[in-house]
Order: structure tokens, then sequence, then C-alpha cells
């Protein structure tokens, strides 16, 4: 209740410059996503607001800019399109079914078997097509193809480095 009472205060006077620092840090997921939306609504009003938070999916669902500061120095300062493009990596993930996984044996690209499809994982185009076209040398069909970067969450391993 203190931390509602808190960022409820915050906003009395329409502030145009917003601070805070973990601000569903310990509320429940219902209200910790209310404060999240509501803080997307504030930036779209043209808010200004500097967010401190560990929940990182949280601050890529929100922020236009992160910071990333490691062992107490600046290492990133940029939008989340080019913190992805310097610090992640793309992944295509080909998923197909085929009626005889054992032709695809001996290739070297490794299957896994997900959502009752084969799965098949490229980190470039190169690798796209060459699973693409192992695949349909095999005998099989490409069912839909996914790319994704690396999340917040998943790249500070990469970031200070």
């Amino acid at each position: 209740m203190k931390r509602k009472t808190a960022i409820a205060r915050s906003l009395i006077h329409d502030p145009n410059f917003l601070v805070y620092d973990e601000a569903t840090s310990g509320l429940d997921p219902m209200t910790s996503r209310f404060i999240a939306d509501y803080l997307r609504r504030l930036k779209a009003d043209g808010k200004t607001i500097v967010l401190s938070a560990h929940n990182l999916y949280q601050v890529e669902a929100i922020c236009d800019k992160v910071m990333i500061l490691r062992r107490g120095k600046m290492v990133a300062f940029v939008n989340m399109h080019e913190l992805r493009e310097q610090f992640g990596s793309i992944t295509y993930s080909i998923f197909f079914s085929i009626g005889d996984p054992g032709k695809l044996l001996g290739h070297s690209k490794p299957y896994r078997q997900e959502e009752g499809l084969w799965v098949c994982e490229a980190g470039d185009m190169s690798e796209l097509n060459e699973c693409t076209g192992l695949i349909g040398e095999a005998g099989g069909k490409v069912e839909k193809i996914e790319s994704r970067y690396p999340s917040l969450e998943e790249m500070p391993l990469k970031i200070g480095k």
C-alpha cells in the first residue's frame, strides 16, 4: 500500500518528469501490470519517466531508451532497437514436418521436436537457407519460420564485456 500511495502522490501535481525506483517491486501481479500500463500511458502523453528497475521484461516493454550500468559504469545508453543491434543476434527457428526424420541424420544442423513439429535453429540467412534446403531435400515441409532477438533479460551477459 505504501508503494501505491507513493506513486499516487507523485502524480498529484501532474509533473512532466517522473523518477521511479523499482516502481512495481513488491506489488501483486495485477497492480504491477496496472502500474506498468499506466506508465506507458503517461509516456504516450509526453511525460518523461526515469525508471530504475531489475525487472528487465518490464523495462523492455515500457522504456524507449535504456541505460545499462555495470560495476557503476555506464556501458550502454541507447534505444531498444540499437541495443538489440549492438548486443543481440537474431535467431531463426524453422518449424517443419517430415515423414521420416531419419533422412536428416548426418547433417551438421541439430534438430529437436517442439509443439508437435521439428525445429532447426539458424543464426543467419545462409544457415536459414541451408536448413530449409536440407528439409526440402529430405521431403519435409516448412510450416513456419520465427525470428527473434534476445530479450533484455538475455543480453546482460554480452553487455559490458
